[in-house]
C-alpha cells in the first residue's frame, strides 16, 4: 500500500505535490490545512486521514485532534504537535505529525516517529517536503521526497 504523508500545506497544494498523490493509495496529513477545499482536493486522490492543525480555526471543527488509523498492517498515530503524543502509545508502530516544518524521520524505543515537514508556502529557509511510504504486511519503507524551490 503506498501512502503520501504530508503535513502543513497552509492552503496550498503544489502540483508538483499532487503528483505524488496520483500514485497513493491512501494520504495521511498532519495539520494546518488551512482551507476545507484543500481537504476536498486531497479527497480526490485517496482516502485521506487528516488531523486538525493549530492554524485551523472554526470551519474545521469535524477534524479530530488525533487519530489512529492501520494501513498495510501498520498502525499510525497522527497528530499535529509533537507534544500532544500520548505518553502510552502501546500497539501503534508509527507517529505522524507536524507543526515545526522540519523533516524528521527516527526510530525511538521500536516506534517510527516522522515529521514530513511542509510541503506548503516556503517558511524561512526550509526545505519544501513530504514522504511517500509503502506498508505492507506490518512492514513500512519511508522515502523523503522535496520538491525544488521556485526560482524567482
Amino acid at each position: 500500500m503506498k501512502i503520501a504523508i504530508l503535513s502543513d500545506t497552509h492552503g496550498l497544494l503544489r502540483p508538483q505535490v499532487t503528483q505524488y498523490l496520483q500514485d497513493a493509495d491512501a494520504i495521511l496529513h498532519g495539520g494546518d490545512i488551512n482551507r476545507q477545499s484543500i481537504v476536498d482536493e486531497l479527497r480526490q486522490y485517496a482516502p485521506l486521514y487528516v488531523v486538525r492543525g493549530n492554524n485551523d480555526k472554526e470551519w474545521a471543527a469535524d477534524i479530530p485532534h488525533d487519530l489512529t488509523v492501520t494501513l498495510g498492517g501498520v498502525r499510525f498515530l497522527l497528530v499535529h504537535k509533537k507534544k500532544d503524543v500520548p505518553p502510552d502509545l502501546t500497539g501503534v508502530d508509527v507517529v505522524v505529525f507536524g507543526h515545526s516544518h522540519q523533516y524528521l524521520q527516527e526510530e525511538r524505543n521500536g516506534i517510527l516517529w516522522l515529521n514530513p515537514g511542509s510541503c506548503g508556502p516556503r517558511r524561512f529557509h526550509q526545505e519544501i517536503t513530504l514522504m511517500m511510504a509503502e506498508a505492507d504486511a506490518g512492514k513500512i519503507t519511508v522515502e523523503k521526497i522535496t520538491i525544488p524551490h521556485e526560482v524567482p
